[in-house]
């Protein structure tokens, strides 16, 4: 059984930095696209990053406007979300999920199969 944990949110000032990490249990995560997306309350959970297996990154160019690095570490069965400049538009609760389809829809949520439970960013002064 997969499973994703989350972690690195918290409470940032606008033009700050986070890192969210994203620990993975289960031998496939090497051959696992990777995604982030993020939710507010009342709004529909949004895609912001993926990366697939050979390492190709796809960002929401409209949100991450090259703020947003995602990485992962096979060694370690986590991928990573950079986030600077950050912006009070960017607080939401951010998910990692996984798949191990390649290709397909990388930017909807139900390309993916494996959730974690979310992890909260407030960005505000």
């Amino acid at each position: 059984q997969v499973q994703l944990v989350e972690s690195g949110g918290g409470l940032v000032q606008p033009g700050g930095s986070l890192r969210l990490s994203c620990a993975v249990s289960g031998r496939t995560f090497s051959r696992s696209t990777m995604g982030w997306f993020r939710q507010v309350p009342g709004k529909e959970r949004t895609f912001v990053a993926a990366i697939n297996s050979l390492g190709a990154i796809t960002y929401d160019t409209n949100s991450v406007k090259g703020r947003f690095t995602i990485s992962r570490d096979n060694t370690k069965n986590t991928v990573y979300l950079q986030m600077s400049s950050l912006e009070p538009e960017d607080t939401a609760v951010y998910y990692c999920a996984a798949t191990p389809k390649i290709g397909g829809r990388i930017a909807s949520t139900l390309n993916y199969e494996y959730w974690g439970q979310g992890t909260q960013v407030t960005v505000s002064s």
